[in-house]
């Protein structure tokens, strides 16, 4: 029978965080899907918090996890809400564009 050990998690996170920062870097069009990318480094790194918390046998680790969330939760609202009233205005949510409004 296999154990899961402090590897396994820690390889779990670093691949997440991988898919993440790879999401962010080849696709540079969809805002969405650049949000998407953050979210997913975010949950990468909670994974790792939890992770150190559980094995070293503390409790801080959970406790800034849930405050990184909030933080997440913040932004994915806020982030979208930008989005959707952008996407009124202009009509697409292409990062070419959003880039135009600079200045």
């Amino acid at each position: 029978m296999i154990e899961v050990g402090l590897g396994h998690y820690l390889s779990l996170g670093a691949i997440i965080f991988f898919l993440g920062t790879l999401g962010i870097f080849l696709n540079r069009k969809n805002v969405i899907v650049i949000l998407m990318s953050i979210e997913l480094i975010l949950l990468a790194v909670n994974i790792n918090l939890i992770s150190f918390s559980i094995f070293s046998g503390d409790i801080l680790g959970q406790i800034f996890t849930m405050l990184t969330l909030t933080v997440a939760a913040a932004e994915a609202a806020i982030g979208l809400a930008i989005i959707v009233v952008y996407f009124r205005n202009r009509g697409s949510i292409r990062v070419e564009d959003i880039n135009e409004m600079k200045g």
